[in-house]
């Protein structure tokens, strides 16, 4: 049986063809990858839509400011707890797992004020979900007024937004144009090394003539 001499000089022949590639060609093929999966994730991915409704904690004769502020602060906390969102699911017509992933709270260190935010791919529905936990929180606020001295009242509610808040696909790739060049331009980095590597590693093995040379000698 003969050998094939040219099987051992496919994998070198395909190292050589990537290293011959102009330098720009990475950088160029990452960009234009990354910019088409950016676009492509933009265009697949449903627009989200974005409502926020605002509660205040408000003192009664009872209490001050600092306290109202404390209780807002807890609020916050509670507004995305099984109780509140129990009563929620009601009014906004979708069950609790789907507030819980949706519905996210924010409070000011500064303000006795809750952010209550839902997101959704139906801008009413966005809306409709902030507005029902702002009201079951209320309710659940002023059922322990007499205790806590805090009265939880509605600052503003949650309209229906006109523009998504997700990014667009022309941002979605710019984002992936942008990764895809500096993939590029890392592998750029990391090509020469490697074959200045094996240039090293094939420089120090001595080759057949030359081992023969120093077996004869010997």
């Amino acid at each position: 049986m003969t050998e094939n001499p040219t099987g051992p000089r496919r994998p070198a022949t395909a190292l050589a063809r990537a290293t011959a590639l102009p330098p720009w060609f990475l950088i160029a093929a990452g960009v234009l990858v990354g910019g088409l999966v950016g676009g492509g994730y933009g265009f697949v991915e449903p627009p989200a839509y974005t409502a926020t409704s605002y509660v205040v904690a408000v003192p009664t004769e009872k209490s001050d400011p600092a306290s109202a502020l404390g209780f807002a602060t807890a609020y916050g906390r509670v507004a995305t707890q099984l109780a509140v969102l129990g009563d929620a699911q009601v009014w906004a017509g979708v069950p609790v797992r789907t507030l819980k992933q949706s519905v996210r709270t924010a409070t000011s260190p500064d303000a006795p004020m809750v952010a209550i935010t839902a997101t959704s791919s139906r801008p009413d529905l966005a809306a409709d979900m902030a507005n029902a936990v702002s009201r079951a929180l209320t309710r659940h606020a002023n059922d322990a007024q007499a205790t806590t001295n805090v009265e939880l009242q509605q600052f503003a509610r949650a309209t229906r937004p006109t523009e998504p808040s997700s990014a667009s696909p022309a941002v979605t790739g710019l984002v992936g144009a942008s990764a895809g060049g500096l993939l590029g331009g890392l592998a750029l980095l990391v090509r020469p090394r490697r074959a200045s590597e094996k240039a090293g590693r094939s420089a120090s093995v001595p080759g057949p003539a030359v081992a023969a040379d120093v077996h004869g000698q010997l």
